[in-house]
């Protein structure tokens, strides 16, 4: 039996309409149990305390916890491959960082290709890299620290969150455009550097600002100079490294991501609800407190970010033959 016209167009834009509202009800769903977190650093570093802002609001928004979970080392890699290898539901996601785009250059045998496999969510925060110093170095400028390392080379100890981290490869960039020669002492996270920097077992360091900022407001930390190309408004007085180094930039991010194939309805769900938060004053002055600013992105805007930057520090890698330790 032929169908009539009108009905069988009735038909049909049920059926297409099918999928939009199957996903629309997924969405609206999700979550309907608690949502992990997983953090590749320890408690204390920016990304940590990023994640567990953003957790704490989203769990207060969508009635479900999100637990975060520190899965320190490898530079992110350990918590990326859990993340990589979790189930694309939206239940496992990642504090993915700038650090995640330096890793596919400087270890060879990955087990995952972050562009491929990761799917970005959405932005929370970006900060500047702080060049600091411990306060018994005698310097006060970067032309002084410049100065003081070509004239005791290999004897300023220049710590990093970790090998290969955006930490690591700014203070690898920055060598290079100044001719110095530093020792690298890699931590497995801000919060055991600063730790250490302030103690004075180390000389100095291109650390995540919101790590550092209270040390320095307290004077225990001596910042140099910030690596973002104007002047931070956290620290309004303190210069950027490109006035005495031309070109230099680096900028520290934290955002959320998930496996690949996450359901497009949940990631757009997520991008909308932290996009949302950290807009709120509130939130907003949390993380001017902390140094950092909100960082409202599209997926697709962040995956762009992603392939560029992965371009940008594989360039440096392979001039510094940079190696994973």
């Amino acid at each position: 039996m032929q169908l009539p016209r009108r009905r069988f167009l009735q038909l049909a834009a049920t059926g297409a309409a099918a999928p939009f509202y199957s996903g629309l009800a997924r969405a609206q769903a999700y979550p309907s149990r608690a949502v992990r977190i997983l953090v590749g650093f320890p408690p204390g570093g920016t990304p940590d305390i990023a994640a567990r802002l953003i957790g704490q609001a989203l769990a207060e928004r969508l009635g479900q916890p999100f637990v975060i979970e520190n899965r320190a080392g490898a530079a992110t890699n350990i918590a990326t491959e859990a993340v990589v290898r979790a189930p694309a539901d939206g239940y496992t996601l990642l504090a993915a960082v700038s650090s995640n785009s330096v890793n596919a250059s400087l270890y060879e045998k990955l087990k995952f290709n972050f562009i491929r496999d990761i799917e970005m969510v959405a932005g929370v925060i970006k900060s500047p890299l702080v060049l600091e110093v411990h306060p018994s170095l005698p310097v006060t400028t970067v032309p002084e620290f410049i100065a003081y390392a070509k004239a005791n080379p290999g004897k300023v100890t220049l710590a990093s969150f970790g090998t290969g981290t955006i930490s690591h490869v700014t203070a690898e960039l920055f060598k290079m455009h100044t001719g110095t020669n530093m020792t690298h002492v890699p931590y497995k996270g801000s919060g055991p550097l600063v730790n250490d920097l302030v103690a004075g077992h180390v000389l100095a360091a291109f650390d995540n600002l919101p790590a550092s900022i209270e040390q320095i407001r307290a004077g225990k930390l001596r910042a140099l100079a910030v690596t973002t190309a104007t002047r931070w408004e956290s620290l309004p007085v303190t210069p950027t490294v490109s006035d005495f180094v031309p070109g230099f930039e680096s900028t520290a991010w934290v955002a959320i991501a998930a496996p690949k194939r996450t359901p497009g309805e949940i990631v757009a769900r997520l991008n909308s609800e932290i996009n949302s938060i950290i807009a709120e004053p509130g939130m907003k002055s949390r993380f001017g407190g902390l140094g950092a600013l909100p960082f409202a992105a599209s997926p697709q805007e962040l995956g762009r970010i992603v392939v560029e930057e992965t371009e940008k520090w594989a360039k440096v890698v392979k001039s510094a033959n940079v190696k994973a330790e």
